[in-house]
């Protein structure tokens, strides 16, 4: 096995040359791009690493003590892959582990491929750290091994783990198209995957499905109008005996099957009018709206008709 690793700073033992290691062809050969972007392959042998560099975004590692958050501010979720590109050798990308939470977390990653288990990466990644896991050739992508990650929720604190995170993950192009993002933690610029809540996917075909059904199963999926009020007066009667979770939940509901409605049948658009307030049922349907993948784009509706209370969306 090559005792490098892709994004190392290397130095040629026989040549006046340097330059980042961007591929590992086999356990001698390695390929290393200088400052030409040309990629030369060498021997592992001859070159050695140059001590002292240290790369965007690497820390040393260390083990510290737990920082305790402070009382009602334990933050639970927030368990991301961040994948950015390292600054000196553009083609090769690293995957880091973007611990958002207030929980330690036990981490491990394995790789598969043909059958064939290898562990690339065990440790602790402490609460608000960015810890690197994997580094790999963003041009090699159809070649890339499955990543299993297995993820355990640890604290000293008064706080219920939530369940252990077992996530197997075959990357695609399509999960490398869309444009980049601030990476949590790390303030990078990077691809962002997040673990820790599912993905919300709604199968229209599914749902269509509800039409052929007989007529004691029949579900019909009415057409929500072009404007769907989201505003508790307008969903319950008795909604001055909610408090705040359960009016959210009613809203939030309602936004869910007036979006899945309307992706049955199949419009073009539709506007969710949510209110000003206090900005919590804007800031959850626009978190939801973020990564559906039945939604082309959103934006804020008619500011001069609704001010920053409504959404319109637009659907794929």
């Amino acid at each position: 096995m090559s005792k490098y690793k892709l994004g190392d700073f290397v130095r040629f033992v026989d040549e006046k040359m340097e330059g980042f290691v961007t591929r590992i062809i086999d356990d001698q050969m390695i390929g290393v791009t200088g400052e030409d972007d040309f990629e030369i392959p060498v021997l592992a042998s001859k070159v050695t690493t140059v001590h002292g560099y240290v790369g965007a975004g690497s820390k040393k590692d260390e083990l510290t003590e737990e920082q305790q958050a402070p009382a009602g501010e334990f933050n639970a979720k927030g368990v991301y892959i961040g994948v950015v590109n390292d600054p000196k050798a553009n083609s090769v990308v690293h995957f880091y582990l973007v611990n958002d939470t207030s929980f330690q977390l036990l981490a491990s990653l394995t790789t598969e491929k043909l059958n064939t288990f290898k562990g690339e990466f065990s440790g602790i990644a402490a609460p608000n750290t960015a810890t690197k896991i994997y580094s790999a050739q963003l041009a090699d992508l159809q070649l890339w091994p499955k990543l299993i990650f297995h993820i355990v929720y640890h604290t000293k604190q008064n706080q219920e783990p939530p369940a252990p995170l077992v996530i197997n993950e075959k990357f695609k192009a399509k999960d490398f198209s869309g444009a980049k993002k601030i990476v949590p933690v790390l303030k990078q610029q990077g691809w962002l995957i997040r673990l820790d809540e599912p993905e919300l996917v709604i199968d229209a075909e599914k749902l269509k499905e509800s039409f052929f059904q007989s007529p004691e199963e029949k579900v019909v999926v009415d057409k929500p109008g072009g404007e769907v009020d989201l505003h508790i007066e307008k969903l319950r009667n008795d909604y001055q005996f909610l408090n705040s979770g359960e009016i959210l939940k009613v809203q939030l509901d309602t936004f869910h099957k007036a979006l899945d409605a309307a992706i049955v049948h199949q419009q073009s658009e539709i506007v969710f009018i949510h209110g000003a307030g206090n900005g919590t049922l804007r800031h959850e349907i626009h978190k939801l709206l973020g990564k559906h993948q039945k939604i082309q784009t959103f934006m804020d509706a008619r500011k001069e008709k609704f001010g920053y209370g409504a959404t319109k969306v637009l659907l794929k």
